[in-house]
């Protein structure tokens, strides 16, 4: 099985990195925006080839689940993979955000396992023996 999916390459014009976006056919969704003057975009194809096992389970999971077929599910799952990238890295960005500004003040490593420690052991007291 082969699935072909729109990838927009982006790349800069020294052509030193690219940075994979994925657009689906619903809108438009990059995983981040990027300076306009710097950068050129082109959209392409890809091919993604499947071994047959894979391309069993895939199908057999697209069947279950209502998908149609499972070049469906992957688009699906790629589309998805590239949302939850973009919304991981809005939050990481703002929790930095707020860290910079002072609005939240870090906490240590040692902090943060003394405290898992003593709610882990909170709990296991709580435990009642049998």
């Amino acid at each position: 099985m082969v699935v072909t999916l729109n990838i927009l390459l982006i790349t800069s014009r020294p052509a030193t990195a690219r940075i994979p976006a994925v657009f689906s056919s619903g809108g438009n969704r990059e995983v981040s925006p990027l300076p306009s003057g710097l950068f050129s975009r082109r959209l392409k194809g890809m091919e993604v080839q499947f071994t047959p096992d894979v391309e069993q389970k895939l199908n057999e999971i697209a069947a279950q689940s209502g998908r149609g077929s499972a070049a469906t599910l992957v688009k699906d799952v790629v589309e998805g993979y590239f949302d939850e990238l973009a919304q991981t890295r809005g939050t990481l960005n703002s929790r930095y955000d707020d860290l910079k500004s002072g609005r939240v003040k870090p906490i240590s490593g040692d902090e943060v396992e003394a405290y898992f420690r003593e709610k882990s052991a909170a709990a296991h007291r709580s435990q009642p023996t049998t």
